[in-house]
């Protein structure tokens, strides 16, 4: 059997975990084959405040696609994933790229995690970017991976209960691809009716919705590229297994001792290689929880 294939299309840095550099290792380890196509090419994440490097212009992305569909491989790529964008050439460039592995392999999946902003930083892309990624990258996707900041800014909706957080979930989930699995996936998640001193992410499709629970670890600051890493999980251990509670489950599980021991280490960077044991199998596994909708 050939072993399966992503296309991942984000940011990259030279130094430390974020985008690509965050993504393609935790796939890998899942046993996947990932092509990787950077957006840009930095030093450093900007959590730093500085950083050297560039931005790679949009129809890079089809000229690499080119090179790659002339291999005569893109019908074995099961799945494309997006993070960071940049701009709205970027954003039409990546869902080419989508149609081109769809058109090759029908079955293939879309993963947007839709890297916009988050609470502490507000919105850090182009001030157009969010009501691009909204219109046209969400609708084309089949699994959306907004943190919670993220979905109040695609929805319009605040979020502070459970109850927010799922009818807000059901909207974005409304305006996915239709024909597809539409999952959408809420990270970050903090909620005024949740327990203390926790962290959630919220999953929602066809067949239901799950909560899956972690402690909230006192990362100061938060640490640059963990959503990064959970898109990539979920979206590979959804692959694998076709099953929204486990992808969800191993996935937080994975990311919980990937930033516990960051925290040990006191690294301002996560730990992705200290940590790549229990990104395939780790030793706590926190259950997802089905939530029983009113």
């Amino acid at each position: 059997m050939q072993t399966p294939q992503i296309l991942s299309i984000q940011s990259w840095v030279a130094y430390g975990h974020v985008g690509n550099a965050a993504a393609v290792f935790p796939l890998q380890r899942l046993g996947f084959e990932v092509a990787a196509i950077h957006t840009v090419q930095f030093s450093n994440h900007t959590g730093y405040g500085e950083w050297t490097g560039q931005v790679f212009p949009p129809q890079d992305i089809g000229t690499l696609v080119d090179g790659i569909a002339a291999r005569g491989v893109l019908g074995q790529f099961a799945g494309v994933l997006s993070g960071y964008m940049g701009s709205a050439g970027t954003v039409d460039a990546v869902l080419e790229a989508v149609g081109r592995v769809r058109a090759a392999n029908p079955e293939a999946l879309y993963c947007c995690d839709p890297v916009m902003g988050d609470y502490g930083r507000g919105v850090f892309v182009h001030p157009e970017l969010p009501e691009q990624i909204a219109a046209k990258a969400i609708a084309a996707a089949d699994i959306a991976v907004p943190n919670q900041f993220e979905l109040e800014l695609l929805t319009g909706r605040t979020v502070i209960t459970l109850g927010d957080a799922l009818e807000a979930a059901a909207q974005l989930r409304e305006r996915l691809r239709p024909g597809g699995p539409r999952i959408a996936v809420v990270t970050s998640l903090t909620r005024e009716d949740g327990p203390e001193n926790s962290i959630e992410t919220l999953a929602l499709s066809d067949e239901g919705a799950w909560l899956c629970r972690t402690p909230l670890l006192p990362l100061d600051p938060p640490r640059n590229g963990t959503g990064d890493v959970i898109s990539a999980l979920f979206f590979g251990h959804y692959l694998k297994s076709g099953r929204v509670d486990k992808a969800l489950s191993l996935s937080m599980s994975a990311l919980y001792a990937l930033l516990e021991r960051t925290h040990h280490s006191g690294s301002r960077e996560i730990q992705l290689v200290a940590a790549q044991d229990d990104l395939v199998q780790p030793e706590q596994v926190f259950a997802a929880q089905q939530v029983v909708l009113g």
